[in-house]
């Protein structure tokens, strides 16, 4: 980049003549040595003052056949070898050689330099300025620099730069700091991800039966070997609605406070739709007509129509000359219609009483006989049985059973229970029969803990375990796959045809979705079962993959396999072999690893190289005669 030279020129002159220029000799002196200006052969002539630009386009045109016009004088850096040897008197007429073609002329414009004279300093005493520039404005932008440090560092303690500067020092760490502490915030007071809550009691651990109403100290130890989280006392249903009295009462708060110190809660089954002769309810209906309504009381010359009791009799009860009540539980003993006011009152009564002393859990028996109707037809001959025509099996009792609006009354009960006491529950305690029944209008459960299936007879009598299979899909379609159950082994003793071993058929209930009910007696079909299997199984119980975790069932011919499992917990996978042969099975899935973990064996497992905390193949798995295996896994991820 070509720079320009500005320079001041002094002029000798007097003010009483004219000033003249000087002699172009001396300007071309005082230029600078790095310019490119070549000095003219000849002088320009004297007349006329220097023009203020001489590089407009049209003195550019009228110069041309003039070399010695000023414009000469600035040329292209491709001259000027040529120039300065005219200077020296060894031109040989090069110039006018090199001027002489248009080409020639049209490249030299493109060379051309531009001299500017510029107004400004002491013109009146002759000084001048010269802008030394490109014709074509090649060179007319200058480059930028920038500012230099010593022309920065005058700002650097300027006031107000100063107080800039900190103030975007400051104002930055306020905002980062602020940014922080809103991270922190929001970290902190953000909804947390609640966790599951654990199951009821009740739904958690085995529950162990008894049937008379008092706790010996057998029983007690009894329930520390099973590892009970409840135990269930039978209420006879005489004192049903007796509970108010002095010594029922005092049996109830005897058993509450000998399972409170152990952490175990006490349930009830109570017979609450039938009292004796003697009871209250029956003497005010006997008394007084307004209160026959608890009861299904007809005035009539004979038995109004051919129901039959479960002793096989008559259902009928002629309790004075022309007046007849519902009696189907035996002489003596007179059905309650629990849809009645006046026996939802009384009843309730009870439920609240019984609460007040502790008790945490009721189970209804009966319950298919709550809700009765005044509307008493005749009953139609059953098409299923081998029974006589007196005989209560013979018939269908479509209108004394499973009458609509069960669910919904039951539901009631249920609903009153809890909020006495939030955890407490209301259950059956015999089979359900016919789940939809039990359904409110609105869809949901009227009780906690249904019982319903045949599995848990299946599992005592001995079945392949593709029956069971089926046995437990078919039980889970139907009363539905979210439904905790009860598994009542209360009532069922070992069949003498059954091939398990008693801690086989424990541990395959154990995480099945639902609470097993052992009775704790001498017939028990767990009598034998060791405490150490027991408290396996409460571990088990209490793991999240059993508490709030899926479960699916593996097809096998023989063997029945379900898993366990909670996402982010291990998994546990439970095969039972209830056939008289070891059985191999070979689990493929895209759920299960190729390998698990042997978490527990029931007492009659002996296949050799099968220990606890031992490794076993998936696909080929060996199952023992009527024995369970409980294996854990880490579930393989999809994808």
């Amino acid at each position: 980049m070509k720079s320009t030279a500005i320079r001041k020129l002094h002029v000798n002159g007097t003010t009483s003549l004219p000033k003249e220029n000087p002699p172009l000799e001396e300007f071309y002196k005082q230029l600078p040595e790095d310019q490119d200006f070549v000095q003219p052969q000849k002088q320009l002539p004297q007349q006329g003052a220097i023009t203020q630009n001489l590089t407009t386009s049209q003195d550019l045109e009228e110069s041309k056949p003039e070399p010695n016009k000023l414009d000469t004088a600035v040329v292209a850096k491709k001259e000027k070898d040529t120039m300065v040897a005219e200077q020296n008197g060894l031109n040989d007429g090069a110039d006018e050689q090199m001027l002489s073609g248009v080409e020639d002329n049209d490249k030299l414009a493109e060379k051309r330099e531009e001299v500017k004279f510029i107004k400004g300093g002491d013109h009146q005493n002759g000084d001048a300025k010269i802008d030394i520039g490109g014709v074509n404005g090649k060179d007319k932008e200058m480059a930028f620099t920038g500012m230099t440090k010593e022309e920065l560092m005058k700002y650097a303690n300027d006031p107000f730069w100063v107080r800039l500067r900190w103030i975007f020092f400051i104002g930055f760490w306020a905002i980062w700091a602020a940014m922080l502490i809103c991270a922190i915030l929001i970290i902190v007071h953000a909804p947390k991800c609640a966790a599951p809550e654990p199951l009821p009691w009740y739904k958690r651990g085995i529950l162990a039966k008894f049937d008379a109403l008092e706790a010996s100290g057998s029983d007690i130890e009894s329930v520390k070997h099973v590892e009970a989280s409840g135990v269930i006392y039978e209420l006879p249903p005489a004192l049903t609605y007796l509970v108010r009295e002095p010594a029922v009462e005092q049996k109830i708060k005897d058993i509450v406070a000998n399972y409170k110190k152990l952490d175990v809660n006490v349930i009830l089954d109570v017979t609450p739709n039938y009292v004796p002769s003697n009871s209250t309810l029956f003497n005010d209906a006997k008394n007084d007509k307004s209160k026959r309504s608890a009861f299904i009381w007809k005035e009539d010359s004979k038995a109004p129509n051919n129901w039959r009791s479960l002793q096989n009799d008559s259902a009928w009860a002629e309790v004075d000359a022309g007046n007849y009540v519902l009696s189907q539980f035996g002489a003596g003993l007179y059905d309650l219609k629990m849809n009645d006011s006046i026996v939802k009152n009384e009843f309730e009564g009870v439920l609240k009483h019984l609460l007040s002393l502790g008790v945490k859990g009721f189970r209804l028996r009966n319950t298919k006989f709550f809700i009765l109707s005044d509307n008493t037809p005749d009953e139609v001959v059953a098409s299923e049985g081998n029974f006589g025509h007196l005989e209560y099996g013979f018939w269908t009792h479509t209108h004394s059973t499973f009458q609509e609006g069960l669910g919904d009354l039951l539901y009631e009960f249920k609903i009153f229970v809890k909020n006495i006491s939030a955890d407490a529950f209301l259950s059956v305690a015999d089979d359900i029969l016919r789940p939809d029944i039990y359904h409110t209008k609105s869809g949901e459960w009227g009780v906690d803990l249904p019982i319903y299936g045949p599995l848990v007879h299946s599992l005592s009598t001995g079945l392949s375990g593709l029956k069971l299979k089926h046995e437990f899909e078919s039980t889970i379609n139907e009363v539905g796959k979210n439904t905790w159950l009860q598994w009542n082994f209360a009532e069922v003793a070992t069949a003498p045809n059954n091939n398990s071993d008693s801690s086989a058929i424990a541990l395959f209930v154990s995480l099945l979705p639902g609470v097993p009910v052992v009775a704790v007696t001498n017939e028990s079909l767990f009598k034998n079962v060791r405490q150490e299997v027991f408290a396996e199984i409460k571990q088990l119980r209490l793991s999240p993959s059993y508490m709030h975790g899926d479960y699916n069932v593996y097809s096998s011919d023989e063997l029945f396999a379900y898993s366990r499992i909670k996402s982010g917990n291990p998994g546990y996978f439970v095969a039972f072999n209830p056939s008289n042969g070891v059985v191999k099975g070979e689990f493929v899935d895209a759920a299960l690893p190729d390998k698990m973990t042997v978490y527990a064996l029931s007492d009659n497992y002996n296949i050799s190289g099968f220990t606890v905390k031992s490794k076993v193949q998936t696909n080929s798995l060996e199952v023992s005669p009527g024995a369970t295996i409980i294996l854990t896994y880490v579930p393989v991820q999809s994808g």
